[in-house]
């Protein structure tokens, strides 16, 4: 399940340059069952999830976008932008 989108500097950045997104997720999800809900949730082409654990225990994934600016259009979708 998806929690929330993961805003920092860096992210911004990420999304603008490499069509990427981070979203703070359930810790028992994997990285199939986290593209699979965002492009129902959103409506979007996912080329690829990453994973890792934050030191605060919480799972972060980084979405790749297939289409050029997904990312920045999601992002304004959001709120993030």
């Amino acid at each position: 399940m998806i929690q929330h989108p993961y805003v920092t500097e860096k992210a911004t950045l990420m999304a603008e340059q490499n069509n990427v997104l981070q979203f703070i997720v359930d810790v028992n999800d994997t990285k199939d069952k986290v593209k699979k809900e965002l492009e129902a949730l959103y409506k979007v082409k996912v080329l690829s999830v990453n994973t890792m654990l934050t030191p605060k225990g919480k799972k972060k994934a980084i979405v790749v976008f297939e289409e050029p600016n997904a990312a920045t259009e999601l992002a304004s979708r959001l709120g993030i932008f």
